[in-house]
């Protein structure tokens, strides 16, 4: 299966929209506040929005090409749509609903039922009917509805947004699974750094309306400040080595390494780090006697003070960190770009997800 190309430029009322970016088969998120126009171009690639000027082509096919006069229109585009909201038939069983788009476009699919009933543990509710499920299971069917669809590309808007986190945590694990066996471009909108974390494997920025910014998690969540959050550093690396005895694994991040605790991995598996600023300190030198078992060596990049905070932005190795201190700290410790000084973490606040968005416990 073929990637997404999308070179597009639009209005949404008086809004601008563009957007240039690829998507690869797995995961692609769009990622940026609330506003940015994120979902907007999510229905422009759907064909629910017309562009005014560019190109959209799915493997190979032009689904959209303003100079040429082409625009598909939906039905037509092969692309799974998941809301933010479920839309599910009230009517009809689980099980009907899933087969829905199949029986109205009268298509056999390739894709068998018993599989994505499986993927997304639906086997005890093919028999209910929507009002019955709570939130997260009505969210399953609506993904599983789109993937049995057969799309060439599945968009997914902000799925888990009218959720409690409760029933956020219960349906990851099952987006997980689907980015995991995904043969087809899935785009994400999200503005949440853990699920972007957990699910994607390449991040295109958007703000305000702009979308042309794509790169790593780590390359582009990294000093993402998202809704008012505190700032979460992203952070690839691989397992160095595992000791049994602890439970403690360490990791290169690139030239330095952090240690991870109650984890149980391979030597060489591929690791996404999340650490929130929050639970990283900055020392000036290294400490003896302390607890924190991650005293790592970094350089100061950048010092973001707002009223009583400070941002400090930390290069370590090949990789970033934020940590969040006090603007009196920050003063007080002379912090300035170009200053070595020391992240400390504490390896029990690092959370750990493997390349393909398995997490594992920390």
């Amino acid at each position: 299966m073929g990637g997404l190309e999308v070179d597009i430029t639009g209005k949404a009322g008086s809004f601008a929209i563009s957007a240039r970016f690829t998507a690869a088969p797995g995961v692609t998120a769009l990622f940026g506040r609330s506003g940015a126009g994120k979902s907007t171009i999510l229905k422009m690639i759907a064909g629910i929005m017309r562009p005014e000027e560019g190109r959209i082509v799915a493997d190979g096919r032009v689904l959209f090409d303003a100079a040429a006069g082409i625009n598909l229109p939906p039905r037509a585009r092969g692309v799974g749509f998941v809301f933010q909201e479920d839309r599910l038939l009230p009517h009809l069983s689980v099980r009907r609903n899933l087969t829905y788009a199949r029986w109205a476009g009268r298509r056999a699919g390739s894709r068998p039922l018993e599989e994505v009933v499986a993927l997304l543990g639906l086997k005890p509710h093919l028999d209910r009917f929507p009002g019955t499920l709570s939130g997260g299971e009505r969210q399953r069917v609506a993904i599983g509805r789109a993937l049995l669809a057969d799309p060439g590309i599945l968009l997914m808007d902000e799925p888990l947004s009218s959720l409690d986190r409760q029933r956020r945590g219960e349906i990851l694990p099952y987006l997980e699974a689907v980015a995991g066996e995904t043969r087809i471009p899935v785009l994400y909108v999200s503005h949440e750094t853990d699920e972007v974390a957990r699910l994607a494997d390449r991040v295109v920025a958007v703000e305000d309306g702009t979308a042309q910014v794509a790169g790593t998690p780590a390359e582009i969540i990294g000093f993402h400040r998202g809704e008012g959050d505190i700032p979460v550093s992203i952070v690839e690396g691989v397992v160095v080595d595992f000791d049994r005895r602890y439970g403690a694994a360490s990791v290169d991040i690139g030239g330095v390494h952090i240690e991870l605790s109650g984890v149980d991995l391979a030597e060489g598996a591929g690791l996404r780090l999340s650490v929130n600023a929050s639970d990283v300190a900055i020392a000036t030198t290294p400490h003896e006697g302390l607890s924190i078992r991650n005293q790592i060596p970094c350089t100061v990049e950048a010092v973001e003070t707002a009223g009583t905070v400070a941002d400090v932005l930390l290069r370590c190795g090949r990789q970033r960190l934020v940590a969040r201190i006090t603007a009196r700290s920050a003063s007080e410790l002379g912090l300035a770009p170009e200053r070595p000084v020391v992240a400390l973490v504490k390896a029990i606040s690092v959370a750990s997800y493997s390349h393909a968005g398995k997490r594992h416990a920390t």
